[in-house]
């Protein structure tokens, strides 16, 4: 059905009376860069000189600092797996009689699948004298399968952290302790913890290491650095570095003492050389954790050596390299590219600015069929967006007064309102699931007749004034009034829902309205004014919504079997005497689904409607079984 399109009068200024644009925005948005690009041209030269060095050399110190960090952590994440294998191996069934029985060959068949499977090189089981019972060893490089076993070696006794743990000390972080060892058969990070028996006496220890030199190599695989550990003299101990007497780069005693005496404040950069390269080394002391802490020897913050980390030098660029004239080519392309940022900037925020002054051009010579294209997110783009909206209104503005005069219904109007913004207006008839509810007032023709038409029109009115928010605050939309009758459904306006939701909204308004009745009745006995027994009957199924009418008048409204069979549900409602109630089909209960056990519902059987062949069965609702609110 076409709706006619009222002319719109051109706006009083004609387009000659326009005012000149005499400076442009695009020159007012370029100009800035303009400027902006001749100062960047004469600080960017000494800018460049400057930042450049700045930048490389803390980059440079700072990935030093960050390999020294990650070094102390690998230690440390290192400490907590030999810490893992000694646990294993302490709590093993077996072990604590071997070692009291002096049994190398059982501790042997227990220990060697955890040497094996874990891939350690050192396991050390000592008695509680720290005599060696069995020690297995692999030598760097060799495959898991290949391990030394030897026993009654007595180089542990003269380790102090072993002897904390032999002697049965215990200090905050509890029995265990580690610490770097240096031994015959090498140097090597030690995680050592007591064994205990089924009384709970300590019967030996067990030590859990990995040699410096696998150690450094691993942790230089993940810094890509080089490593150096060496002893409070200064001495190299390993080095991922060449290692021999003529490439050693010992620290002196007195750069050994600084380390160790700045180590709260900062760490020390020395450089050095090897195999004619330039490296820059961090020296930081070698921390383990709380439990290093040894009787014999306490050292600040648990210092068991100092270590280098040392990164080349050949990376690090100097501003030399760069001429004068690369530095002028550099600033001019700058200087372009600042420019041609403006240029773009400014087309991009004209362009749609110059679409907005033609399209309102247009308006102000009568033409409301105009509208802007809308892009972007800024200001520019809600300008567009506003525009639009203004000729939208302009435009709708000639068809608004018949569109309100068509139809009470503020759903009804707002459907009709957005159908014409999107240009598709529908009022045609189009099919639709809802539920549809039909109230009356019983008996009240004989109420009416004993009274005078005005104050019947007065109890009605104030009695839908009752009824109408209830059902609008429940997504109802009121289709008309017939005198008492009223029929409003639920589910196609605003927008269509699904039968189940439109149920279980019909029955929850239904149960309001009961509820507002009572009230409603409650003042009219105040006034000693007859009560209203109230019939409600609910049915959802299909239905046609669409405008009834002619040209000049149309009532948006539903038709359809399923209006009929309400129609004829709510007469039901006689069998309750003078009490108010409401009556359902089962394709509402069908309808509502698991939601049907939110109500106390009892059933009516099944019911032959006058001027319907179908049996339909019936039930009445009687009321909700809990709070029936939005959560449910």
């Amino acid at each position: 059905m076409a709706l006619r399109q009222k002319s719109v009068l051109p706006l009083n200024t004609p387009r000659d009376q326009l005012p000149q644009v005499r400076f442009p925005i695009r020159l007012k948005i370029t100009l800035p860069y303009v400027i902006l690009g001749l100062l960047m041209l004469l600080a960017i030269a000494y800018l460049v000189s400057q930042v450049v060095v700045d930048t490389i050399e803390e980059r440079f110190t700072n990935q030093l600092i960050e390999g020294g960090k990650l070094t102390n952590d690998w230690m440390v994440s290192e400490e907590d797996r030999l810490l893992q294998t000694l646990r294993l191996l302490s709590h093993m069934e077996g072990v604590p009689g071997a070692i009291v029985a002096a049994n190398a060959e059982q501790l042997r068949e227990l220990a060697l699948p955890i040497f094996v499977n874990n891939g350690e090189e050192a396991i050390e089981i000592l008695d509680q004298t720290g005599v060696s019972l069995l020690s297995l060893r692999r030598r760097g490089g060799a495959a898991l399968e290949e391990y030394e076993a030897s026993r009654g070696e007595k180089a542990f006794m003269r380790w102090g952290f072993v002897q904390n743990v032999l002697a049965q000390h215990h200090d905050q972080a509890g029995d265990k302790y580690a610490g770097l060892a240096r031994a015959a058969w090498g140097d090597y990070l030690y995680v050592v913890g007591p064994v205990f028996d089924d009384q709970a006496r300590q019967v030996g220890a067990i030590l859990v290491g990995k040699s410096l030199p696998t150690l450094l190599r691993q942790i230089r695989t993940d810094t890509l650095a080089h490593l150096t550990v060496y002893d409070f003299n200064g001495r190299q101990i390993a080095s991922t570095f060449p290692f021999s007497a003529d490439t050693a780069h010992p620290l002196t005693p007195k750069l050994a003492s600084a380390v160790l005496a700045a180590q709260a404040e900062s760490s020390l950069i020395r450089p050095l050389t090897s195999a004619s390269i330039n490296y820059s080394e961090i020296l930081s002391p070698l921390q383990l954790r709380e439990f290093t802490r040894s009787s014999t020897q306490l050292r600040q913050n648990n210092d068991v050596a100092l270590i280098g980390t040392a990164l080349a030098n050949s990376f690090m660029a100097h501003p030399s390299a760069m001429t004068r004239w690369q530095i002028f080519l550099m600033t001019v392309i700058v200087f372009v590219l600042i420019i041609g940022l403006g240029l773009y900037v400014s087309g991009r925020i004209t362009h749609p600015l110059q679409r907005v002054v033609t399209a309102s051009t247009k308006v102000a010579e009568g033409d409301l069929n105009v509208r802007v294209e809308t892009k972007g997110n800024d200001e520019v783009a809600l300008l567009a967006h506003a525009f639009n909206g203004m000729v939208n209104d302009l435009r709708e503005g000639s068809i608004y007064r018949d569109l309100l005069g068509r139809t009470v219904s503020p759903e009804v109007r707002e459907q009709l309102r957005q159908g014409f913004a999107a240009g598709h207006l529908r009022l045609h008839g189009q099919e639709a699931v809802a539920t549809v509810l039909v109230s009356d007032i019983r008996g009240f023709t004989t109420l009416a007749e004993s009274e005078s038409p005005p104050v019947v029109m007065g109890w009605l009115n104030d009695y839908y004034r009752v009824l109408m928010p209830i059902l609008t605050a429940h997504g109802g939309v009121i289709s008309k009034f017939e005198g008492d009758t009223l029929l409003a459904f639920f589910g196609i306006l605003p927008s269509p829902l699904p039968a189940g939701e439109s149920a279980r909204r019909a029955c929850r308004a239904a149960l309001a309205l009961l509820t507002a009745v009572e009230r409603f009745n409650h003042h009219r006995l105040e006034r000693d004014e007859p009560l209203f027994n109230v019939g409600l009957g609910l049915n959802t199924g299909p239905v046609i919504a669409g405008a009834l009418g002619s040209d000049d008048r149309l009532h948006y409204t539903i038709i359809g079997d399923t209006v009929n069979t309400t129609v004829r549900l709510q007469s039901l409602t006689r069998q309750f005497g003078q009490e108010s109630g409401i009556v359902l089909s089962h394709h509402t209960l069908f309808a509502l689904g698991e939601r049907r056990h939110d109500y106390h519902l009892e059933e009516m059987g099944v019911q032959t409607l006058r001027g319907k062949t179908e049996q339909l069965l019936v039930y009445r609702l009687l009321a909700a079984r809990g709070p029936d609110d939005e959560a449910r």
